[in-house]
């Protein structure tokens, strides 16, 4: 399927490694120019090198960090007018609720409410001067499933969600879409990462924990963070100009609501 969106310009957040650097990929197949930040410059650049040779599209990397004003004006720089914006910056940390402080609760807020808000800001209106675009913000399924241990996250995510359904429904008339796309537990190294940290407590090689936690996921296996890029893209395609507003849970059947 043509997706339509070929020649188009993107800026995607954090976008070295995992969910983001798929969803780069999977836009620049389609021949969007893409503009990708992270934090790491040597994963960054990694990856550009990457998304160049599989797309032959012009990939510009710039090492900021998003949730700074200083890194976001570094990035709105080198990308002023995108057609498309993929919001993405990694979760604050699990912990108990009694332990965290108010700039906890700050940190996390800026990170993954704030930062995504202020980009859309920035960014939005050019996109209704010019009749198209497309806004997709990476959250969590702990958005639709509160996860006890992810307060933070929980609450961070849900504040964007909550903001995003009423301005999504006052763009769309200007072929302008704004989705948020929910992950499940996907092979990424920050869930190695952390997997691995439970494997050790549970006394346990990490072979043998992801196997088990792999069977809870009614798929019976993580996600391939090619099918979450996929996803992305056809979500900011010329199909999908009749979709806004949505939360698209992608978790292998993880969530067990009918709703």
């Amino acid at each position: 399927m043509d997706l339509g969106i070929k020649g188009r310009t993107a800026l995607v957040c954090a976008a070295s490694k995992g969910l983001g650097r798929a969803c780069a990929m999977s836009l620049a197949r389609e021949g969007v120019d893409v503009t990708i930040m992270a934090r790491g410059r040597e994963a960054l650049e990694k990856t550009a090198d990457e998304i160049r040779k599989a797309s032959g599209v012009k990939v510009t990397a710039l090492v900021a960090d998003i949730t700074t004003p200083e890194g976001r004006a570094a990035v709105l720089a080198a990308c002023p007018q995108p057609d498309i914006l993929v919001n993405n910056a990694g979760g604050p940390p699990p912990g108990d609720f009694r332990n965290w402080n108010r700039e906890d609760w700050i940190k996390a807020v800026d990170a993954n409410m704030l930062t995504p808000i202020e980009l859309i800001k920035a960014t939005v209106d050019g996109m209704i001067a010019r009749k198209f675009g497309r806004i997709i913000n990476i959250t969590s399924n702990s958005v639709k499933a509160p996860i006890e241990e992810l307060g933070l996250s929980n609450a961070a995510r849900s504040g964007l969600t909550g903001f995003v359904a009423g301005l999504a429904r006052k763009t769309i008339r200007h072929n302008v879409t704004i989705n948020n796309i929910l992950p499940g537990q996907f092979m990424t190294d920050r869930l190695k990462t952390r997997l691995t940290v439970n494997a050790k407590e549970s006394g346990v090689t990490l072979e043998q924990y992801l196997d088990k936690r792999s069977q809870v996921i009614p798929a019976g296996r993580f996600g391939d963070p090619n099918e979450f890029g996929e996803l992305c893209a056809y979500v900011c395609s010329m199909q999908a100009a009749f979709i806004t507003g949505q939360n698209f849970l992608i978790d292998g059947g993880t969530y067990p609501g009918t709703y």
